[in-house]
């Protein structure tokens, strides 16, 4: 299967578009209906089912969420209401759209977009995304492989929960500069760098928009890029769940195929001359030029009875 539908639930917004898992590509334009609040279990599920519907889609559904999530059952619960903990959204979300559906943690579902499709894409070793919004979500890679549920946006930097130092909402709140904000990101980065020694880090979020102006100040041991796949990383990364999670294959390349196909194609038509050769006119032999025979004449007689 090429084309998944993926939904991004936030927060504030529950989003979703069909995507194309070979390429990456969303087909169409993305769908977005606000959080409902109190965002509960049924509120959010009967949101996540419009989305559905406003596709008419009937196939697979990937689903990125804001939590930490344990074969489908959701464990916490930061910018929802608290009654999603112990809920099994998979089942509620399957049952409302009539679909199966891969729920993940939403960070993970980011994450699994930029190794797939963006500046993560064959990078080997330890690759961590850490997106800074309106608070910190976190995904870690082994060669490429998803360790899931990192929930390290909460490690305690000075006494404080690192999102209410490095988080992109905590930069507005107190209208720091980019400087100073820099410094915190820094000391966070560093702390992961010590505890996990990564690779790359890749820096997503609404902090990574401005990048220009936060790169500046930012350092760190790990190479540090930008996510290049912007605000469309949760949907794709969602999108590309169900495969994460072995209930779809992962679809043959386009070129691959072809490939494949014309040598096949080569020796059908290479068989066929050679059928066809027999039984075609000799028309190729009329123009070869026969040899000469030699002409012999009749030698004259002298006398004889026919005179």
């Amino acid at each position: 299967m090429d084309v998944i539908l993926g939904i991004d639930i936030g927060g504030t917004g529950i989003k979703g578009a069909p995507v194309n898992i070979q390429t990456g590509e969303m087909i169409g334009e993305r769908f977005r209906i606000k959080t409902p609040r109190p965002a509960t279990p049924q509120a959010m599920v009967e949101t996540v089912a419009q989305v559905a519907a406003h596709f008419s889609w009937k196939g697979p559904i990937g689903c990125g969420f804001p939590a930490v999530v344990k074969n489908g059952v959701v464990m916490t619960a930061g910018n929802i209401d608290q009654s999603w903990i112990g809920t099994d959204g998979k089942a509620l979300i399957e049952a409302a759209t009539g679909c199966p559906v891969a729920l993940v943690n939403d960070a993970d579902a980011a994450g699994l977009a930029e190794i797939e499709f963006g500046v993560a894409k064959g990078r080997p070793g330890t690759v961590i995304m850490v997106t800074l919004g309106t608070g910190i979500g976190t995904a870690m890679f082994l060669e490429g492989r998803l360790f899931p549920n990192t929930e390290l946006g909460h490690l305690i930097l000075r006494g404080k929960d690192a999102e209410r130092r490095a988080a992109n909402s905590a930069r507005e709140k107190h209208e720091w500069s980019w400087k100073k904000f820099g410094r915190n990101v820094t000391e966070y980065l560093n702390e992961l760098d010590r505890l996990l020694w990564p690779d790359l880090f890749v820096i997503g979020g609404g902090a990574s928009n401005e990048w220009d102006k936060l790169q500046p100040h930012v350092n760190t041991r790990a190479e540090i890029l930008p996510a290049r796949m912007a605000n469309i990383a949760g949907i794709v990364g969602a999108a590309l769940a169900p495969l994460h999670l072995g209930m779809v294959s992962r679809p043959e390349p386009v070129v691959q195929a072809a490939s494949l196909a014309e040598p096949e194609a080569a020796q059908s038509e290479a068989a066929s001359n050679e059928e066809a050769e027999p039984s075609s006119p000799p028309e190729s032999e009329a123009e070869v030029p026969k040899p000469a025979r030699p002409r012999v004449r009749a030698r004259k007689t002298t006398g004889g009875s026919t005179q």
